[in-house]
C-alpha cells in the first residue's frame, strides 16, 4: 500500500493563517474523480476539497468551481453562514476549496441503532424528531430563497449531538442560474425525486434540467425513508442500469412505510408519506415540515 494522497501544497500554505499552521493532514474521501482531506493546526481544523489530479476527466475540478460560485451565491441571499467557505484557488493539479470543519456522522450509520426495535424508546423519538427538524431547517432558508440542494442524500447529512447539518453544494440550483455550469441531470437514483427522474429519461445527456425545492422535499422524505426503515422508497434491482431505475422511480410509486418501517411512529411517517406525494404541489413546503415533525 502506498502512501496517501497530500493535499495541494498551494491550499495548505494558503490556510496556514487559518489553521495557525499544518500539524498533520488526514485524507477523509477519494472518489469520482475528488478528494476531501481533514486539516488539523493548532487553531482548529478544516475540510479541503480537490480534484484529482489523474481523474478520467475534468468534471471533478469544473464541480469544485461550481461549489464555491454556489457558496458565495447562497451566502449572499442569506442562505447560508458566510463563514462556512472559507477560500479556493487553483494548484498546479486543478482546483481545491476550503470548507469550515463540521463534526457528525453521516445519517445512515447515525440512525443504526433507530433501524432496529431498540430504536424505539423514550429518548430515540425526540431525537430523531431533532434531526428531521434541523435538517428542514437548513433546506427551509435555501427554499425560501428559491434554492435548491438537488443533491439531498443520506451522505450530505451530518448528524451530532441531534443536530443535523448539511454539505456538498455542488449541484445546487438557483434563481437565475444563468452561469455557465454543469448540466443538472439529478443526482444519486435512490433519492431522486419523480419529476427529476422523468426529466432525465426525456432529455438529452447534455440538458441541464434546472431543480427546484419541491423536488429536495421529496428526496429529504426519500433520505429519511432509507436511513430509518433500510429499505429505499422505491423498490427495483439493485442490478438494473439507472435509467431503468428511473423509470421506476418516475412513475410515483412509494413502499408503503408500515409495511417496512421498524417501529411505528405515526407522525415521522405521516411527515414522510406526505414528502413523498408524487405529485409536487401535494408536498408539503419546507417551513410547513419544520412544525410537522
Amino acid at each position: 500500500m502506498g502512501q496517501p494522497p497530500a493535499p495541494p501544497a498551494e491550499a495548505v500554505t494558503a490556510l496556514t493563517s487559518l489553521t495557525g499552521g499544518t500539524t498533520h493532514t488526514r485524507l477523509i474521501s477519494d472518489r469520482r474523480g475528488s478528494r476531501v482531506w481533514k486539516i488539523y493546526g493548532p487553531e482548529g481544523a478544516v475540510a479541503l476539497k480537490a480534484n484529482s489530479p489523474d481523474g478520467d476527466d475534468g468534471d471533478s475540478g469544473a464541480a469544485i468551481a461550481q461549489e464555491d460560485v454556489h457558496l458565495r451565491r447562497l451566502a449572499a441571499a442569506g442562505a447560508l453562514s458566510p463563514g462556512y467557505r472559507i477560500g479556493a484557488g487553483t494548484w498546479e493539479g486543478g482546483r481545491w476549496l476550503a470548507l469550515s470543519w463540521i463534526d457528525g456522522q453521516p445519517l445512515w450509520r447515525c440512525l443504526a441503532l433507530a433501524r432496529g426495535p431498540e430504536g424505539d424508546r423514550a429518548s430515540g423519538r425526540p431525537w430523531l424528531r431533532g434531526i428531521a427538524r434541523t435538517w428542514t431547517e437548513r433546506r427551509s432558508l435555501m427554499h425560501a430563497a428559491d434554492w435548491a440542494h438537488a443533491d439531498v442524500q443520506p451522505t450530505n447529512i451530518l448528524v451530532a449531538n441531534g443536530h443535523a447539518t448539511v454539505i456538498d453544494y455542488a449541484l445546487a440550483c438557483g434563481p437565475d442560474d444563468t452561469h455557465r455550469r454543469i448540466p443538472y441531470r439529478g443526482a444519486l437514483t435512490h433519492t431522486t425525486a419523480p419529476e427529476i427522474a422523468a426529466a432525465v429519461l426525456s432529455t438529452p445527456d447534455d440538458t441541464h434540467i434546472p431543480a427546484h425545492p419541491t423536488p429536495d422535499i421529496w428526496s429529504l422524505g426519500a433520505s429519511l425513508c432509507w436511513c430509518w426503515t433500510g429499505q429505499r422508497p422505491v423498490q427495483y434491482d439493485d442490478t438494473a442500469d439507472r435509467p431503468e431505475k428511473l423509470r421506476a422511480i418516475a412513475k410515483g410509486a412509494t413502499t408503503e412505510l408500515h409495511h417496512v418501517r421498524p417501529w411505528p411512529f405515526p407522525e415521522i411517517e405521516e411527515a414522510i408519506t406526505a414528502c413523498l406525494s408524487p405529485d409536487p404541489a401535494d408536498r408539503p413546503i419546507a417551513s410547513e415540515l419544520i412544525t410537522a415533525w
